[in-house]
């Protein structure tokens, strides 16, 4: 379970990943026009919800990562005494 929770995540991470980059495009689309009160609004909503983007992808990719990173969970053998 937990190596499925690893993987949605990263999954969500790379989704995020893809989302501010799509946002970036679309910021670039839109400082090409006219400067006005509103554009100059949506340039800075649309900073910050790149950089939360940004925040949220890197949490949950190293966290993912780290998680899949991790020896098996399988339960070990008990060790025979020497003889």
């Amino acid at each position: 379970m937990d190596k499925f929770l690893a993987i949605l995540q990263l999954l969500i991470a790379v989704l995020l990943a893809i989302m501010a980059v799509v946002t970036i495009h679309n910021l670039v689309n839109i400082a090409t026009r006219p400067e006005t009160i509103s554009v100059v609004n949506t340039i800075i909503g649309q900073g910050v919800v790149i950089i939360a983007l940004s925040v949220f992808a890197t949490v949950l990719f190293r966290k993912a990562w780290k998680q899949l990173r991790q020896p098996g969970q399988a339960p070990q053998e008990p060790e025979s005494p020497s003889e």
